[in-house]
């Protein structure tokens, strides 16, 4: 099990490291002391390995993340977990703004509060929170699911698209074309299926959550709309 003091190796040695290993490699489970906010640790992972940081993170950690469990034992600035394609990235603390943007696949795990765009144009990630989440939260979101247990701020699901929004607490206000929508048992049972992946099945009833989508009015340019857009 492989252990490395950022406070003492520098990053781009600990990347490079990371960078190196394949599928088949032995050295699955490293532990990284001393992060002290530093940018972009433990990004571009390709392998199915489990990275444990020790403390907060600054920008972009675990970004593009491919295949890998990260592990963060703290809060994470802007960006985490940008552009994932699979695996599972968790904070155990708070996560700045644009948490899981654009993540195309994998499941996001936040266990504090979200700042302001979490899941800004997600196409396919899965994000769950257990606090709150900011303002223009699933702006663009084309698909995936966010799951926010706590409130949403202004504008949740701007020009939504097909993602799926589930709030258990209030909803500031609604952006372009988002509304409630029913809460069905095919709902409940998704949500039941990413809560499980997230590790939280018991921890909250589903059905106490209220579903939000796409209206679908700005998929195409209408005149009537225009003062939407």
């Amino acid at each position: 099990m492989p252990e490395v003091d950022l406070g003492t190796t520098p990053l781009r040695t600990l990347n490079a490291a990371l960078h190196k290993l394949r599928p088949d490699t032995n050295e699955r489970h490293w532990i990284i002391d001393h992060p002290a906010g530093r940018h972009a640790i433990a990004a571009g992972l390709d392998a199915p390995i489990t990275v444990e940081i020790n403390g907060p993170v600054g920008y972009y950690c675990a970004g593009m993340n491919k295949l890998a469990s990260v592990l963060i034992h703290g809060s994470a600035g802007t960006g985490v977990a940008e552009n994932m394609l699979s695996g599972f990235v968790h904070v155990a603390g708070d996560a700045s703004q644009s948490a899981g943007a654009t993540g195309r696949g994998g499941l996001l795990r936040i266990d504090g509060n979200a700042s302001s765009r979490c899941g800004i144009s997600m196409k396919g990630i899965d994000i769950v929170v257990k606090g709150s989440v900011g303002h223009m939260s699933a702006f663009m979101a084309q698909a995936g699911n966010l799951v926010v247990f706590g409130d949403a701020g202004d504008a949740l699901g701007d020009s939504l698209y097909e993602a799926r929004l589930f709030v258990r607490g209030t909803v500031k206000s609604l952006g372009a074309d988002c509304i409630e929508k029913p809460m069905r048992d095919e709902h409940i049972r998704a949500l039941h299926e990413v809560l499980g992946r997230a590790g939280m099945n018991g921890e909250i009833d589903p059905s106490e959550f209220r579903r939000y989508g796409s209206a679908r009015k700005l998929y195409n340019f209408h005149v009537d709309n225009a003062g939407a857009y």
